[in-house]
C-alpha cells in the first residue's frame, strides 16, 4: 500500500504540473496566475499525499508517525498554502475549518486561524482601488482616513474614516487581485481535488468547488452585500437587539462597501463581555433567536457567523445589549419545501420521534444514512438522537467522542454531502459556528435555543398550513363556481 501511494504521490505531481501548464496555455492569463502560484498549490498536495502515506505504514515500523502528528503536519501545510495565495484559498480554508464534523481537530484548529489572520493590502493598493471605483482621492472624501486596517479578511479588508459631514463610517475595500484570480484559483483547486479524488476515492470533496463556483461571484459583489444588510434589516427589525451597519450607497461600488461604523467587542470575547456587562446568556439567547428566525421562518439566511462578524456592545443611546451584523456577502435562499421539511426534521430530533427523523432525513436527500446526517447535523451522539436531543445535555466526553469519530466516518459524510441538496451545505457550516460560539460561552446546553427553536418551526408550519388551507378554499370556491356556470 506504502509503495502503490508513493508512486500515485509522483504520478500525481505530474499530473499536476501537466494540467497547470495546459490551463496556462489554454486558458488562464499568465500576469494574473503565476507558475508558482499554482506550483506552490501543487506541491501542497504533493506534501499532503507523502504525509497520508505514513498513516498506511505497518504498526511498529519505524517511520511510522502517531495520527495526530500527521494531521497536524498535514493542516500546517495546507494552512500556509492558503496564506501565500490568499483570497480564494483563504476562503475555502476558512469554510474546511468550519467541518467540525467531518475533519480531524488538527484541521479544523489549525485552519480557523484564516479567520483573524488574512494577509492585507498595501496602502498603495488601497488607494488605487478607491480611485479606480470612486474617482476622487481619499482627501476628497475624507477628512481622516485610518491607513491601519480594524481588519482584513480573505477578500477584502475594512478601514475607518470620517466624512466632510463628520459622520464615521467603515470601509469594506476589495483587495485587488481577488476578482481575476478568484476563478482561475477555483479551477485548479478543481483538477487537483479531482487528482486527489482518483488517489483516494473516498475523499470526494468536489462538493466544495461546486460551493465556491456558486457563491464566489456573489461574494465579491459588494453592492449584492449592501441589499442583502438591507433586507436581513428590514425582515428583523422587530428585533430591537439586532444592529445592521447602514449602507452609504453613493460612496459604495462591487468593491467597495461604505457603511455606518460600529465599535464592539467579538461575540466570543468574554472578557469584553464582563468589562462592559454584558449578559453572556442573553447574548447567546438572542442570536438563537436571530438565527432560528432566518432559517425556519424567513428562509434567508447569513450563512458566515465566525465571531469577526459578529459584534456584541452597549447602545450608546439606550444602553442596552446589541448585536451587531456585519459581513452579508453569504446568505442562502432556502426553497419552501426545503424549509419546511427542515423544520419538521429538527421540531422530530428535540422530540426524540425517530420515525420522523427516518422520514424528513430522508425527504432531504440522506436516503439510509439518515442515521449518520441526524448525528451530523446536531453533532449529537446516535445515543442522544434516540433519546431526543433536548432531553440530554451535551457533556465533553460525547464532544471528544464525536469529534474522535469523524473521521473513522469520513467515506458516509463524503458521500452525505453529495446526496444532500446543496442549500444544506451551508447550514451545516452555519451550524457549527454557531456551535462553536455557544461553546466558548458555555452556553451550549442551554434549554431556551430549543425552546425558540421549536417556536420558529410552530410558526413556519402553521404559516404553510393556513395558506393551503386558503389555497384549498380558494380552489374549492372556483370549482363551485365552474359547475354553477356549467
Amino acid at each position: 500500500m506504502a509503495a502503490r501511494l508513493l508512486k500515485l504521490s509522483s504520478l500525481a505531481t505530474a499530473v499536476f504540473a501537466s494540467s497547470g501548464f495546459y490551463f496556462y496555455n489554454k486558458q488562464l492569463d499568465l500576469s494574473d496566475l503565476s507558475v508558482v502560484r499554482f506550483g506552490r498549490a501543487a506541491a501542497t498536495v504533493s506534501s499532503l499525499i507523502r504525509l497520508t502515506k505514513l498513516l498506511f505504514l505497518p504498526a511498529g515500523s519505524s517511520s511510522q508517525n502517531p495520527e495526530h502528528q500527521v494531521h497536524r503536519r498535514s493542516a500546517e501545510r495546507l494552512r500556509d498554502l492558503c496564506c501565500a495565495n490568499r483570497g480564494t484559498f483563504i476562503k475555502v480554508g476558512q469554510h474546511l475549518g468550519a467541518l467540525d464534523y467531518l475533519l480531524p481537530e488538527e484541521y479544523t484548529s489549525t485552519l480557523k486561524v484564516l479567520h483573524s489572520s488574512a494577509p492585507q493590502s498595501s496602502m498603495e493598493e488601497i488607494q488605487q482601488v478607491i480611485r479606480e471605483d470612486l474617482g476622487k482621492e481619499l482627501s476628497d472624501l475624507f477628512v481622516s482616513f485610518e491607513e491601519k486596517p480594524q481588519g482584513a479578511a480573505s477578500l477584502a479588508q475594512v478601514h475607518k474614516a470620517v466624512l466632510h459631514d463628520g459622520r464615521t463610517v467603515a470601509l469594506k475595500i476589495q483587495h485587488p487581485k481577488v476578482q481575476t484570480q478568484s476563478s482561475k484559483d477555483i479551477m485548479v483547486m478543481e483538477v487537483l481535488l479531482k487528482a486527489i479524488h482518483w488517489l483516494f476515492p473516498d475523499f470526494a470533496f468536489m462538493w466544495l468547488v461546486e460551493e465556491a463556483k456558486k457563491n464566489m461571484p456573489l461574494e465579491l459583489d459588494f453592492l449584492n452585500e449592501g441589499h442583502n444588510a438591507e433586507k436581513v434589516a428590514s425582515m428583523l427589525a422587530h428585533f430591537p437587539f439586532l444592529k445592521v451597519p447602514m449602507i452609504h450607497w453613493d460612496l459604495s461600488t462591487k468593491r467597495i462597501l461604505t457603511m455606518e461604523f460600529i465599535e464592539g467587542g467579538q461575540v466570543n470575547d468574554k472578557n469584553y463581555m464582563k468589562e462592559h456587562d454584558i449578559n453572556v446568556n442573553e447574548i447567546s439567547e438572542n442570536l438563537g433567536k436571530l438565527y432560528s428566525e432566518m432559517i425556519f421562518v424567513h428562509g434567508f439566511v447569513h450563512c458566515d457567523p465566525h465571531p469577526g462578524n459578529v459584534l456584541v456592545r452597549k447602545c450608546p443611546q439606550s444602553k442596552k445589549m446589541e448585536i451587531v451584523l456585519l459581513d452579508h456577502g453569504l446568505y442562502q435562499a432556502l426553497q419552501p419545501d426545503f424549509r419546511l421539511n427542515y423544520c419538521r426534521l429538527w421540531m422530530s430530533l428535540i422530540k426524540g420521534d425517530m420515525s420522523g427523523v427516518e422520514r424528513y432525513s430522508r425527504r432531504l436527500g440522506a436516503g439510509d444514512l439518515y442515521p449518520l446526517f441526524a448525528c451530523v447535523l446536531t453533532a449529537r451522539s446516535w445515543d442522544a438522537v434516540n433519546a431526543g436531543i433536548s432531553s440530554v445535555p451535551v457533556t465533553h466526553a460525547e464532544d471528544v467522542e464525536i469529534r474522535t469519530n469523524a473521521a473513522l466516518y469520513l467515506p458516509q459524510i463524503s458521500d452525505l454531502l453529495n446526496r444532500v441538496p446543496r442549500q444544506m451545505l451551508l447550514l451545516l457550516k452555519t451550524n457549527d459556528l454557531l456551535r462553536g460560539i455557544e461553546t466558548t460561552l458555555q452556553t451550549r446546553a442551554a434549554s431556551s435555543s430549543f425552546i425558540n427553536m421549536s417556536r420558529c418551526c410552530i410558526r413556519a408550519m402553521a404559516r404553510s398550513e393556513a395558506m393551503n388551507s386558503l389555497l384549498s378554499t380558494s380552489l374549492k370556491k372556483r370549482l363551485f363556481y365552474l359547475r354553477i356556470s356549467s
